[in-house]
């Protein structure tokens, strides 16, 4: 498959700029198709040549579209739509629909395990594990939400701890409603410091200390 040229927006309608910093306007010719059928997507990369538009917002990156040859976009639009009107085409799709509702429900429930076996919460709090291990879960899993829970570069139980830490951050201290100082660093710090006070809250029930309910940041954080 041919790589695309990668472009993010240029300083005015119409333009892009190059990794290198020059600004180009797209050929005459081509059109930007806008994000949302990889199928399109996949065959205009084929047919070749194609410029990627992508935009960085914070650390993540966003697909503005794909410009390429008006004709070879119409064509292949054309061919999509023939394939597509066939009844086979939707027996297909629905039969990989089941699949990836299928691979999505047995991932939740493997990284449902992986939370409650990273919480080793003393039997005394048990359900309160088993409560908690699914509400992150059901937080961390939906597909596309970009979360560490839906990346395969670490260990499901490294992805389940840090799920798990990410929870607490918003849901048990006051993170969302801090000012954080624009400050090279300054984020990472208040997140690491957070992230010690949520491994203390975690320990006490590894323990089988009494706890109050109604004094537990945990137990508010998980009522309806």
């Amino acid at each position: 498959m041919p790589e695309p040229l990668i472009f993010s927006p240029g300083p005015t309608a119409g333009t892009l700029r190059s990794a290198a910093g020059q600004i180009l306007t797209p050929p005459a010719d081509w059109v930007l198709v806008p994000p949302g059928d990889p199928a399109l997507t996949r065959r205009l990369k084929l047919a070749g040549p194609t410029w990627l538009v992508q935009e960085k917002v914070g650390r993540k990156l966003f697909s503005k579209g794909l410009y390429a040859p008006e004709a070879i976009v119409a064509q292949i639009r054309v061919d999509l739509a023939t394939e597509r009107s066939d009844p086979a085409y939707a027996r297909k799709q629905a039969n990989a629909a089941q699949r990836r509702d299928r691979d999505q429900a047995e991932y939740v429930h493997s990284f449902e395990a992986a939370v409650f076996s990273y919480l080793a919460f003393h039997p005394a709090h048990t359900d309160l594990a088993r409560h908690l291990a699914a509400a992150i879960a059901v937080h961390a899993t939906p597909v596309g939400s970009g979360t560490v829970a839906r990346t395969e570069r670490i260990p499901i139980q490294d992805r389940a701890e840090a799920a798990t830490i990410a929870w607490l951050r918003h849901q048990t201290t006051t993170y969302d409603q801090m000012s954080v100082p624009r400050i090279k660093g300054k984020r990472r710090e208040i997140r690491r410091a957070l992230a010690e006070q949520s491994k203390r809250l975690l320990a006490i029930y590894r323990s089988d200390r009494a706890i109050d309910p109604a004094q537990c940041p945990l137990h508010r954080a998980l009522q309806p």
